[in-house]
Formats: C-alpha cells, sequence, structure tokens
C-alpha cells in the first residue's frame, strides 16, 4: 500500500498533468481513470463521477463493480483501489487536500455528512436531471481552477465543492425512499437483526449488541444503517437498539421474578448503573421505581 500526502505526488505517479493548485484539482476520465493496480491512502478528498463499463474500485469491505452514474466520496486516509477501469460515458475525480479546509467551516461541516462512510455498494445513483447538476458544479469548479487565480478563488471553489456535497445529501434523501420502495423497510430487517441476536443467547457471549454487530449482519456499512433508519424511523441505529434493549427490560420486569441487576445481566448489561441510566432516560424511571410502579 502507498500512501501520499500531497496531490502532486499522486499526479506524478499515475501521468496525471500537475495540478496549478497544489491543494485542489479535478481530473477528468474519458474511457479509462485508473489510480492504482495497488491500493492507496491518501491526505486528500476525493469525489468521484463514473459510469462503469468494467473494472472494479474499492474501498471498505465491499467492491464497487459495474454500476452506472454513481457518486464516490472518500475521505483521507480511506483505503481504495482501482482496478482496470473502463467508462461508459466521461467521469470525473476532484480531489482535494485536507488542509485546502483550514480555516474555512468546511473543514467541520464535512466531518457531517455520513456519506464518506459509506462503502462502495452505497454509491449514490443519480438521476439524469441530479447528474446535470452534479456537472454543472464540476464545471464552475474547473473554470475556476483554470482561470486566473486570487484571493477569492478558494472559497468560490470551496462554495461550488460544499454545493456538491449539500445536493448529494438531498439526492442520498431520495434514494432512500426509493431503495425502501424497492427493496422493504430497513427497520424491519434491523428490528429482525436484533432478535435474532438475542434469540441466539448473542446477549450473554458477546454483550451488548452495536451498531457495527447489526450493519455487518445486513451486510451495510455502520453510517449507512443509521442514515437509513433515521430517514425512515427519525431515530439512529444506536437509538433503536436502547429501545429495543429497554422494551425487553420491561417485560422481564412485568413478568418475571428476578432483581434489577440479574435482569440487566441477562440483557447483556455488565454495569448496572449504565442499564439503570438508560432505563430512566427511555421510560422516566428507574428500573426499581417501575418495578414498584408494577407491584403497587
Amino acid at each position: 500500500m502507498i500512501h501520499y500526502s500531497n496531490l502532486p505526488s499522486l499526479f506524478k505517479r499515475y501521468g496525471f498533468p500537475l495540478p496549478e493548485n497544489p491543494m485542489v484539482a479535478v481530473v477528468p476520465c474519458r474511457g479509462t481513470c485508473d489510480l492504482a493496480e495497488r491500493e492507496l491512502t491518501g491526505d486528500f478528498y476525493m469525489i468521484a463521477f463514473k459510469k462503469l463499463k468494467s473494472g472494479t474500485i474499492s474501498y471498505g469491505r465491499t467492491k464497487y463493480d459495474h454500476e452506472n452514474g454513481s457518486l464516490m466520496f472518500v475521505k483521507p486516509r480511506q483505503v481504495i483501489q482501482f482496478r482496470e477501469i473502463e467508462l461508459e460515458e466521461a467521469g470525473f475525480n476532484i480531489f482535494f487536500h485536507e488542509d485546502f479546509l483550514n480555516g474555512h467551516a468546511l473543514h467541520d461541516e464535512i466531518k457531517k455528512y455520513g456519506f464518506f462512510e459509506y462503502e462502495t455498494n452505497e454509491a449514490l445513483h443519480l438521476s439524469p436531471r441530479e447528474e446535470q447538476i452534479i456537472w454543472e458544479l464540476h464545471d464552475k469548479i474547473e473554470a475556476e481552477l483554470n482561470g486566473n487565480m486570487d484571493e477569492y478563488s478558494r472559497d468560490i471553489i470551496l462554495t461550488h465543492i460544499d454545493s456538491v456535497l449539500k445536493y448529494s445529501q438531498r439526492f442520498y434523501k431520495r434514494q432512500f425512499i426509493n431503495r425502501t420502495e424497492l427493496s422493504g423497510k430497513t427497520v424491519s430487517k434491523f428490528n429482525k437483526a436484533l432478535s435474532a441476536y438475542f434469540d441466539k443467547g448473542l446477549l450473554q457471549t458477546k454483550g451488548l449488541p452495536t451498531v457495527a454487530t447489526m450493519a455487518y449482519d445486513l451486510n451495510i456499512s455502520a453510517r449507512y444503517l443509521s442514515d437509513m433508519l433515521k430517514q425512515e424511523t427519525g431515530k439512529t441505529a444506536m437509538e433503536l437498539i436502547h429501545i429495543y434493549l429497554i422494551s425487553e427490560a420491561k417485560n422481564k420486569l412485568k413478568g418475571e421474578d428476578q432483581s434489577v441487576s440479574e435482569i440487566a445481566y441477562t440483557l447483556g448489561f455488565e454495569n448496572l448503573p449504565y442499564f439503570s441510566r438508560l432505563f430512566k432516560k427511555e421510560t422516566g424511571l428507574s428500573p426499581n421505581q417501575f418495578k414498584k410502579q408494577l407491584v403497587n
């Protein structure tokens, strides 16, 4: 694996024209757009638009293979690999070094965009109209880079990059809705996976279920799972796990002659105070108050 700390070293290695600005660049992809036969990382963000005819792109746990019209987002030090890429149509890569964001509002805002944590099979598939919007923003960034750079250029470029990200967030919302219609509610699959976790006795052997564990069982990334659930229910994956656990706790407090500590342990909580705080947060009562209320 090779790590690139700056864009000129990456561009020199793969034969791209050296960027006018060493901190930000747009690379057109016509026919092909290979970056590497081997894995690489860098201190830069990448937004890539590609319509693959053949080849694979890897990052995260999965491979992105033969999908049309998709945007992908790579964050600094994310391992990526492009292999034998052949494109149906022109595409592009937008690179910008993480230091290019220093002192700008986007430095913090970009960390809020969950799609930089998604897997390749969760890329953003654009409609024709959405594709046109992204290409227009690409053209504005490219025009600014190819013009006479001045004191306004950085803010203008970052404004356009910010627009790409904001539109992408909007387009992902649309994709979440469409995917729900096609493949059913994610929350149903999530609850089914949680039930299976309980039924298999994994609480006692592996402890409390995590978002990462549930996501792995559903074959999607943890961030994508949380964003999908947030879209469907208004709650994150962790919040739904907590709701499920407290529902089980309430059932046991009602129907079983066990102490609060015994119930907490059977539900995978090794820390009784943590269980009590979580229970009170969800119900407004401590476990003991809830149990006494039932008796009365």
